[in-house]
């Protein structure tokens, strides 16, 4: 879908509700919906919605993966794994 082509008033909205929602779901779109002209908001699928709220998830465990690398909260990945050896080691022999 283009934004351009997407770019609807609220009236068109309000008289072709069912279609929009269709459109959306099948084309897994976005729809812009103005007043007096002006961007108001937008409309979005479901799974669109979803994929977005995952990868708004993933931005934001890799932000904070970054604020803890400069502030120097980490351990080396070895370090960590012989950790979980020696447990392992102690929990079953």
């Amino acid at each position: 879908m283009k934004l351009s082509q997407d770019l609807k008033p609220v009236s068109y909205f309000k008289n072709n509700m069912a279609k929009v929602i269709r459109k959306l779901n099948e084309n897994q779109g976005t729809m812009i919906i103005t007043q007096n002209g002006e961007a108001k908001a937008a409309l979005i699928d479901i799974k669109a919605y979803e994929d977005l709220q995952e990868t708004l998830a993933m931005l934001e465990m890799i932000a904070q993966g970054n604020k803890s690398l400069a502030e120097g909260r980490y351990r080396p990945a070895e370090q960590v794994l012989n950790e979980f050896e020696e447990r392992i080691e102690k929990d079953f022999s």
